[in-house]
C-alpha cells in the first residue's frame, strides 16, 4: 500500500514538472508581459514555530570530513560547514579562514533577489559600483572583487558580469581574504560561491509583490525516483516584473534552472546543473563629485539622471552550467571531475551621464573633465555596446584521501585545473549628444548619435593552468597544520579591433598557503595563516594617456589570525585579525594635466572582524557582524595620495539581523535588522567623504496551514525610517561614481508548499 501511494506521488510530481516546463517556456516567450506576482522560492519546509523541519540533500562531503545529506544548519541562520575554502565541505570550526555563509532561510526571510541583498549581512562586504539595473560588484575587506574570477557556482568559476539568480541557491558562501590556492588568479578581497539546491521531494510556489507594485512568481518542484531512488530532478523557475523607485527604470526577468542527480552505483554519483536567466532593465547611472571636490546635494533617488526617450534597457542573458562526477575509490580515497561553462551576453544601452568635457567651465580648465562641473553640469553620451560577450570555461579533477604516517594523520587533496576567460566586444558607440544639469527640473531631450556599432572582435583571451595540493596534517587531537600550494601557469593576450595583440602576459607563479590550528577544547579553534595570491591587473580609464590598456597581474599577500567558538551546537562566534598587501593601481597625474594608469606603491589593509550566527535562544536566531578596516596606500609616487583611507572603504561597519518567535501566537516571528556604515572616502586625496549612515529594517513571518499544506507569509520593510544616503563611492574602469541608496521598500510574499 505504501509503495502504491509513493508511486502515485511520483506520478503527480512528474506531471507537475511537465506542466512547469511548459509554463516556463511560455513565460520566456512573453517576458515583457508583466502579468505575474512575486516572492522568494523556498527550499525548506518550515514548522509552525518557524524552525526548519527539513532541508534538501547537498553534495556528499569529501574525505576532509564525512557527512551525507545537507550541510547542517544552526537555527537556519548559521551553517556548520562550507566548501568555499577547500575542495569539499569542511566544518567551519576546522577551517583556518574567515568565512560567512548566508543560508536559504535567511534569504527567504529577507526576500533576497540580488547579491547585495545577501551580502549586506556581512560587515566586511560592501557595494562597489552596484548601480540599479546593471550587474553588481562588491568589495571584501576593502578590495573590489574581480568579475573574471571571484565568483563561483558550485565551486567552479563563473562570469561576474551577471546578477546571479537566487531561486535555486541553497546558500551563498563567502571566503574573506586571499583565495590563490582555491582559484589561482583572483581578487585580493576574497571569493563568493553560490551553492545550488540538489534534487529533493519538494513542491512549492511563492507569490509576492512590493510597495511599488512589482510582481513575482517562483516555483520550486523536485522529486526523487527510480526503483532504488537513484534519480533526482529539481526545477526552479521565476518571473519578475520589476517596478523600481527610480522613474523610468522598471524592468523584468525570467529565470529557469534544472538540477539532476544520478546515483550510478553505491560508489558513483553524477550531478548536472543548468540555469538560464534573461533580464531587461534600464540602468541607473551614478552621480560624480561636483568639480571633483563636492558631493551633490538636494538630489532625489527617484531621478534617472540623463534619461532620454531613445535609451533602451540593458539586456543581460546569462547561462551557467556544470557537470560533476564523484567516485569513491575505497573507504579512504575519493575523486571527482567537474566541467563548467558560464556565458553572459550583455546589450549595454544607456544615455550615460559622465564628466563635463563639453561644458564651458571644464573646457576652460576650471574643473577636471572626468567629474561633473562645480555647478552640477554634466555631459550625456549615447552609449551602445551590443553583444558584449564573456565566457568562462573550466575543467577540474581532484583526488582526496586519508592516510597515516607513524602517529600523524594526513587528509590530502591534489588536483589539476584548466580555466579560460574569453571576452569579445562590439566596436560600440560612445558619442556625446548634449549637456544638462543635475538641478534642472525639466531635463533636456537630445537626439541620439547617428553612429551605429561596428565590428565584433576578440578583446581578451586568458588561459590559466593550475596544479594544486593541500595536506591537513593532524599532529595530535589539539594541533593541526594545513599546508598547500597552487602552481599557476598564466598566458593572457589582449587585442585591438584589428586583431593585433596589445599585451601578452606569460607568468608562472607558485601560490603557497600555510596555517597552524590549535584546539584547546573540542568547541574552539585558534588559527594563524599565511597566503599569497595572483590578481588580474586593472584597465586604464578612457581619459588616461594609456587609455583602455590592461595592466599586468599583481601578487598579493595576507597574514591572518583568528578564533572560532561553538557556543552551542546551534551558535558560532568568530573573530579574525588580518593584514593584506597589494600593489596600488591608480591614474597617476603627470603634473601637466595628463594621467597614466600605473602600478606604483602598496595598499595595505589591516582589520578586525567579529561575527555570530545561529540560534541564540529557543526564541531568537540571528546573524551579526562588525568589521574595522584601515586601508592605506603608501609610496605611490603622488604624495597627496599617500596615507589616506582608500576609496569606498568604511573604517567601521556593522550589521545585525534577528528572528524572534512570539510564543503567545503560534507560527508568528518578528524580524528586524540594523546596518551601520562609517563615512567612506570618495577621492584618493581623502578630502571628500560620503557621510556615515545607519538603516533599520523590520518584518515578520507567519507560518500556518491551508487545506493541510504549509503556508508561510513574509513581510519585510527595508530602510524603515526612509533615510536618504549615499551607499557607495566605488570605481568602474578607473572612474569614480557615487550612488544613492534605496528609499523605504516593503515586500510581501506567500509561500505555499503542496
Amino acid at each position: 500500500m505504501k509503495n502504491k501511494k509513493h508511486n502515485k506521488t511520483q506520478r503527480k510530481t512528474q506531471q507537475l514538472l511537465t506542466l512547469l516546463f511548459v509554463a516556463g517556456t511560455a513565460a520566456a516567450s512573453s517576458y515583457a508581459e508583466d502579468a505575474n506576482m512575486t516572492g522568494s522560492a523556498p527550499d525548506t519546509v518550515t514548522s509552525a514555530n518557524g524552525n526548519v523541519a527539513a532541508t534538501p540533500e547537498q553534495h556528499r562531503t569529501l574525505p576532509i570530513v564525512t557527512v551525507t545529506g545537507s550541510a547542517p544548519i544552526r537555527g537556519s541562520y548559521g551553517a556548520t560547514s562550507s566548501a568555499v575554502s577547500s575542495f569539499g565541505d569542511t566544518p567551519l570550526l576546522d577551517t583556518p579562514a574567515s568565512i560567512s555563509v548566508m543560508t536559504r532561510n535567511l534569504m527567504n526571510d529577507q526576500q533576497s533577489r540580488l547579491l547585495t541583498d545577501v551580502t549586506k549581512n556581512d560587515a566586511s562586504i560592501d557595494d562597489n559600483y552596484a548601480p540599479l539595473g546593471y550587474y553588481e560588484n562588491v568589495s571584501i575587506r576593502g578590495f573590489p572583487l574581480d568579475l573574471a574570477s571571484s565568483y563561483q557556482l558550485d565551486g567552479m568559476t563563473i562570469s561576474g558580469e551577471q546578477n546571479v539568480a537566487l531561486e535555486n541557491k541553497e546558500r551563498v558562501e563567502v571566503l574573506k581574504g586571499l583565495a590563490g590556492l582555491q582559484t589561482g588568479m583572483g581578487a585580493a578581497g576574497g571569493l563568493i560561491n553560490y551553492v545550488s539546491k540538489r534534487p529533493a521531494d519538494v513542491r512549492s510556489i511563492t507569490l509576492g509583490t512590493d510597495s511599488r507594485g512589482s510582481r513575482y512568481l517562483a516555483a520550486d518542484i523536485g522529486t526523487i525516483f527510480g526503483d532504488q531512488n537513484q534519480f533526482g530532478i529539481r526545477v526552479n523557475a521565476a518571473h519578475e516584473g520589476i517596478n523600481t523607485y527610480v522613474h523610468g527604470a522598471d524592468g523584468n526577468r525570467n529565470f529557469g534552472s534544472l538540477a539532476a542527480d544520478w546515483k550510478i552505483s553505491p560508489s558513483a554519483k553524477l550531478e548536472f546543473n543548468i540555469e538560464d536567466q534573461h533580464r531587461q532593465q534600464r540602468s541607473v547611472p551614478g552621480y560624480q563629485l561636483l568639480g571633483g571636490t563636492t558631493l551633490p546635494t538636494n538630489v532625489s533617488p527617484s531621478t534617472l539622471l540623463g534619461g532620454q526617450s531613445w535609451a533602451k534597457p540593458v539586456t543581460i542573458d546569462a547561462l551557467n552550467t556544470n557537470l560533476r562526477l564523484d567516485v569513491d575509490l575505497n573507504a579512504d580515497w575519493h575523486t571527482y571531475l567537474m566541467a563548467s561553462r558560464s556565458k553572459v551576453v550583455i546589450d549595454d544601452n544607456v544615455a550615460f551621464p559622465y564628466g563635463c568635457y563639453y561644458v564651458t567651465s571644464c573646457i576652460n580648465g576650471d574643473s577636471p573633465g572626468q567629474y561633473f562641473s562645480p555647478s552640477g553640469e554634466y555631459d550625456i553620451y549615447d552609449y551602445r555596446f551590443p553583444k558584449d560577450t564573456r565566457i568562462n570555461d573550466q575543467v577540474q579533477a581532484v583526488l582526496q584521501g586519508k592516510f597515516s604516517t607513524a602517529q600523524i594523520v594526513h587528509d590530502l587533496t591534489v588536483g589539476v585545473s584548466s580555466f579560460r576567460r574569453y571576452i569579445a566586444q562590439t566596436d560600440g558607440v560612445s558619442e556625446y549628444v548634449g549637456s544638462d544639469n543635475i538641478y534642472n527640473p525639466n531635463p533636456i531631450a537630445f537626439p541620439p548619435s547617428p553612429d551605429q556599432p561596428g565590428a565584433f572582435y576578440k578583446r581578451l583571451d586568458s588561459r590559466q593552468q593550475g596544479l594544486f595540493a593541500v595536506d591537513r596534517i593532524s599532529l595530535s587531537d589539539s594541533w593541526q597544520v594545513v599546508a598547500g600550494a597552487r602552481q599557476v601557469w598564466l598566458r593572457e593576450q589582449a587585442f585591438d579591433i584589428t586583431g593585433a595583440a596589445t599585451r601578452t602576459t606569460d607568468k608562472s607563479l607558485l601560490l603557497p598557503q600555510v596555517a597552524l590550528l590549535f584546539k584547546p577544547q573540542a568547541a574552539m579553534t585558534l588559527y594563524t595563516s599565511y597566503s599569497k595570491g595572483l590578481t588580474m591587473g586593472g584597465q586604464a580609464p578612457a581619459w588616461a594617456d594609456n587609455a583602455n590598456i590592461f595592466l599586468a597581474p599583481t601578487v598579493s599577500r595576507q597574514i591572518e589570525a583568528g578564533i572560532k567558538y561553538d557556543v552551542s551546537s546551534k551558535l558560532m562566534i568568530t573573530g579574525a585579525l588580518f593584514q593584506m598587501t597589494k600593489p596600488y593601481e591608480y591614474p597617476k597625474p603627470d603634473g601637466a594635466g595628463g594621467f597614466e594608469y600605473v602600478q606604483e606603491g602598496t595598499q595595505t589593509n589591516r582589520g578586525l572582524e567579529l561575527s555570530a550566527a545561529g540560534q541564540a535562544s529557543s526564541q531568537l536566531r540571528l546573524t551579526a557582524s562588525i568589521s574595522a578596516i584601515q586601508a592605506i596606500a603608501n609610496d605611490t609616487g603622488t604624495a597627496s595620495y599617500d596615507g589616506h583611507q582608500a576609496i569606498n572603504v568604511p573604517r567601521i561597519k556593522a550589521t545585525v539581523y534577528a528572528d524572534y518567535a512570539i510564543q503567545q501566537i503560534a507560527g508568528l516571528s518578528l524580524l528586524g535588522g540594523w546596518e551601520y556604515s562609517a563615512s567612506k572616502a570618495a577621492t584618493r586625496e581623502g578630502n571628500v567623504d560620503i557621510p556615515a549612515y545607519y538603516l533599520f529594517n523590520a518584518g515578520s513571518r507567519y507560518t500556518t496551514t491551508l487545506a493541510g499544506h504549509n503556508v508561510v507569509l513574509r513581510l519585510s520593510i527595508d530602510n524603515l525610517l526612509n533615510k536618504q544616503y549615499w551607499k557607495d563611492s566605488g570605481e568602474f574602469l578607473g572612474d569614480s561614481y557615487i550612488h544613492l541608496g534605496a528609499p523605504r521598500t516593503a515586500r510581501l510574499s506567500m509561500q505555499y508548499d503542496f
